[in-house]
């Protein structure tokens, strides 16, 4: 058996594709007792009577055709993390999946929204329905997908995108900072027939770095060529403002930029908030590291559809120096309760456990350390910050201190192996190799992660889906009033 158990997991670890690695980790947990382990309710790390109840209750209510009795039930407890069902720990236990019991509870919500939504109901026509999926939807929230900044590492942010998108679990909501924004900018430019070739790597254009010169770090201008980045992010983003490519992929885009100016703060630029925004010149200027790119002028289309200025005289860069995983912000904007964060920051990557199921008491001892020294530089930061003079060292080091101040984890963490020779590929263009080497880093670390990404994605899903039904029926019933009107 042990024998079998070790050649299954040199199967999982070399598996060249999810259908592979599903097949190896199905059979790991039959054989490893992991099955066992799913059928049984009883766990310490959830509320295992409060979900057998509710799912009785759901269920019950549906099956007798009592919609008032399953809208009251669905209303009176529906929420994301009910019973503590989204705890990474009880995705520790196994390959692939959790509890039955977790399964089924989400499994009958979900069959419980879709009946709700296209059952024909007198006491629950087709208002109520549209206020019942509004309100109750907007009440549960829904989760984003946040790749961060990372420079030639951020190509790991394609694999984790590709490997949602096929699996039909990629966010609507989707924010991206830095490297992050150009990965968020291509699939939000490119709907879903653009996106299967678009993420390959043979037609991924990455010459993004071309030196200037060195010496300029020393005299405060330069030293990467940002007209060749701009080239580079135009052979890969399609010429769109962020309300255009809303309107031809339905992909919430969000862009953080960071002001070049003291005492300014971060801006997130979305189809919301700044439509007219052009969104090559976003993820250009979340791409302008201070001291190694120049700033950047942000573009916008004007009523005319002709290319202006967007807050002319102000200039902008990296966006994750000061707001690397904005997710206040989309909980505000989006109604965001819940993230997957894609991380690859060189600065953060080798400090940060790689499974949220990390044992308790080292992930404490961690989080410790790391706000201990965060809370340290911080406060050494802001003593030299009060002494300075000059605007651009008092911007330096105000942006030092932002990015030690931010939190850079989310609910569902996705952090590529450690490997520290890729500290010294940063700033330098990969070659094909590296671009498929660091894609397959992305799929295969995002595959043990889907069991647990689909089920807390699953509700929001369906009442998106749900949604998006009624408002096409309202349309359509909208439609044939009016041509009985005016007939």
């Amino acid at each position: 058996m042990k024998r079998t158990l070790k050649q299954l997991e040199r199967a999982i670890a070399q598996a060249s594709s999810y259908d592979e690695w599903c097949r190896a980790s199905r059979e790991y947990d039959r054989l490893g007792g992991a099955d066992e382990w799913k059928d049984i309710d009883r766990s310490p790390h959830y509320d295992y009577e409060l979900i057998r109840n509710r799912l009785w209750q759901i269920r019950q209510a549906r099956e007798r055709n009592d919609v008032n009795k399953l809208v009251f039930h669905l209303h009176e407890g529906l929420h994301g993390n009910l019973g503590n069902i989204s705890n990474p720990a009880l995705y520790g236990h196994s390959r692939i999946g959790t509890k039955r019991l977790i399964e089924r509870y989400l499994e009958e919500v979900c069959t419980a929204l879709d009946y709700l939504c296209d059952g024909d109901f007198a006491e629950f026509g087709l208002k109520q329905k549209l206020d019942f999926f509004e309100t109750t939807g907007q009440a549960f929230g829904q989760s984003c997908l946040m790749f961060s900044g990372g420079a030639a590492l951020g190509l790991f942010h394609i694999g984790v995108a590709k490997t949602l998108w096929e699996q039909g679990l990629l966010p609507s909501v989707i924010s991206g900072s830095s490297a992050g924004s150009i990965v968020a900018a291509v699939v939000g430019t490119h709907d879903n027939d653009e996106l299967a070739a678009k993420l390959e790597p043979e037609n991924i254009y990455l010459e993004a770095f071309k030196a200037i010169g060195w010496k300029g770090l020393l005299r405060g201008t330069p030293v990467l060529d940002g007209d060749h980045l701009e080239a580079c992010l135009e052979e890969n983003i399609k010429d769109l403002t962020f309300e255009e490519a809303y309107r031809k992929t339905g992909r919430e885009i969000n862009i953080t930029v960071s002001p070049y100016d003291r005492n300014q703060q971060s801006r997130l630029l979305n189809w919301r908030t700044s439509p007219n925004v052009l969104i090559r010149k976003a993820a250009l200027a979340s791409c302008a590291i201070p001291g190694i790119y120049p700033p950047v002028s942000l573009w916008a289309k004007n009523l005319d559809g002709e290319r202006v200025p967007y807050i002319p005289g102000r200039k902008f860069v990296d966006g994750s120096i000061q707001d690397d995983l904005p997710i206040r912000r989309l909980s505000r904007l989006f109604g965001v309760n819940h993230s997957i964060v894609s991380q690859t920051n060189p600065h953060v990557v080798p400090f940060l456990p790689r499974s949220e199921s990390t044992d308790s008491s080292l992930s404490t001892l961690s989080d410790w350390a790391i706000r201990n020294v965060s809370m340290n530089l911080h406060y050494a930061l802001d003593l030299v910050r009060r002494r300075v003079r000059s605007n651009d060292l008092g911007l330096v080091v105000d942006k030092a201190q932002t990015v030690v101040k931010q939190r850079y984890i989310g609910d569902i963490n996705l952090i590529p192996p450690r490997q520290p020779r890729n500290a010294l590929r940063v700033l330098s263009n990969p070659s094909l190799e590296d671009v498929r080497a660091f894609i397959r880093a992305g799929e295969q670390t995002t595959w043990p992660k889907l069991a647990m990404i689909d089920n807390t994605t699953r509700i929001s899903r369906t009442f998106r889906a749900c949604r998006e039904r009624l408002d096409r029926l309202e349309e359509r019933t909208l439609n044939r009033l009016s041509v009985a009107a005016n007939g």
